[in-house]
């Protein structure tokens, strides 16, 4: 079995961050493929690259070379949970899912409204790990009921799943929430989001898994600027 994992910028892309990092924290080895953003045109170069590999035409996207398609060809796993449910099925030693029936469901429902929802959030506080955003960030939090209320949810989601859990992760040990979760908190860390004390220590645990670092450290190093990925700044 080997995995090649296609992804997008790792400075902007919060997608591709989720299965980069459940795999690099879990041990699932992959070869990772890093189609640069330039622009999202049919007739870009990130669209021309992922032509006839993606069928969304978007990251990521998991090859399994292991396994083949309907015409012979590698698999391709795309959208994010569908590579988290992809790896479980096929690593059920990783325990990416939590152990009881309860928790599963409560982890994939957690996961599942990250993937559909807090739109206002991701909107207005798009990821930038590089940058540091005090300042928008209260603006945002002043002006938009909207953020708001996402951030209210959120929080009370974090909460009870960690004090159902103990912590310090939200099913106790790292699972795909986790993963899932990974790149909210970068949004929080960017836009110097105020937190209760429960989601900070969270958001601390989550910083410091070794994955986490791992993406941060290379999305810190590609000083690639792209200004259609910049609401807030004009140059780095």
């Amino acid at each position: 079995m080997s995995y090649t994992l296609l992804i997008g910028n790792k400075n902007y892309s919060s997608w591709s961050m989720r299965p980069w990092v459940l795999m690099k924290q879990a041990g699932i080895p992959f070869n990772e493929r890093l189609v640069r953003f330039d622009s999202f045109a049919p007739d870009s170069t990130f669209k021309q690259a992922l032509s006839g590999i993606s069928p969304t035409g978007k990251v990521p996207a998991l090859i399994d070379d292991g396994q083949t398609g309907a015409t012979g060809e590698p698999l391709v796993v795309w959208d994010t949970l569908s590579i988290a449910e992809y790896l479980a099925e096929h690593h059920p030693d990783k325990a990416l899912w939590p152990a009881t029936v309860p928790a599963r469901a409560r982890a994939r429902s957690a996961c599942a409204e990250m993937h559909s929802g807090f739109g206002a959030l991701r909107s207005h506080f798009p990821m930038n790990i590089e940058a540091s955003l005090p300042d928008v960030g209260k603006l945002v939090l002043r002006d938009q009921a909207a953020v708001r209320a996402d951030l209210q949810r959120l929080f009370a989601l974090w909460q009870g799943l960690l004090a159902a859990s103990g912590g310090p992760l939200l099913f106790g040990s790292f699972t795909v929430a986790d993963a899932y979760f990974a790149p909210v908190v970068m949004r929080l860390t960017t836009y110097g989001v105020p937190m209760p004390p429960d989601v900070e220590a969270y958001a601390h645990a989550v910083s410091a898994l070794p994955g986490v670092q791992a993406w941060v450290h290379d999305a810190r190093q590609e000083a690639d600027f792209l200004d259609f990925e910049e609401p807030y700044r004009l140059s780095r």
